[in-house]
């Protein structure tokens, strides 16, 4: 039997527009449910922990904690370090600033129709690409002035995400690394 590791859950669309999270309260949340070594990494919803079983089955119950705690409800998507670590390697675009790069980590593959229907919406300069369960994309001038519409996009892929930039994707990897 292997020896239980690291996981990252990324939290979507929290401490922003009134959805407000502590980090201790979230690592708290997760120590409740069974989970060691809970961590997090700065205050936009990013938890390292060693889950307690199934990953999805603790993602779905952190969810339904945080709803219940907090009153909203934020998908919460979790990966592995090697996973993270792929998701890095295949990103597509030439990294120009890494601010401008994200990888949004969704929590399902999108079928071809979805990719098909979102590819119909105009991005200006900005680029996206769907690799497996994740969405790369490089903003021509950052992501808080896209050209491209964004929340279109991603409803029409038809599953939710939550983008990191790739610093941050970075960093998680390292603080991931199992002793």
């Amino acid at each position: 039997m292997s020896q239980p590791s690291t996981r990252i859950h990324l939290l979507r669309a929290v401490n922003v527009g009134g959805a407000t999270l502590p980090m201790a309260e979230l690592r708290t949340m997760a120590e409740a449910l069974g989970a060691t070594d809970a961590r997090t990494y700065i205050a936009s919803g990013n938890l390292l922990c060693v889950p307690p079983d199934d990953p999805a089955t603790f993602d779905r119950a952190l969810e339904s904690a945080i709803q219940e705690r907090f009153g909203f409800f934020r998908e919460v998507i979790s990966r592995t370090r090697a996973e993270l670590e792929t998701a890095l390697a295949a990103h597509p675009f030439e990294v120009i600033e890494l601010r401008y790069s994200y990888i949004s980590f969704l929590l399902a593959e999108p079928t071809a129709d979805a990719v098909a229907k979102a590819r119909t919406y105009e991005t200006g300069d900005d680029r996206w690409e769907v690799i497996g369960r994740e969405m790369h994309i490089r903003y021509a001038g950052g992501a808080g002035r896209p050209q491209m519409q964004d929340v279109a996009i991603g409803r029409a892929l038809g599953t939710p995400g939550t983008a990191r930039n790739l610093n941050s994707v970075r960093k998680l990897v390292e603080l991931a690394a199992d002793p």
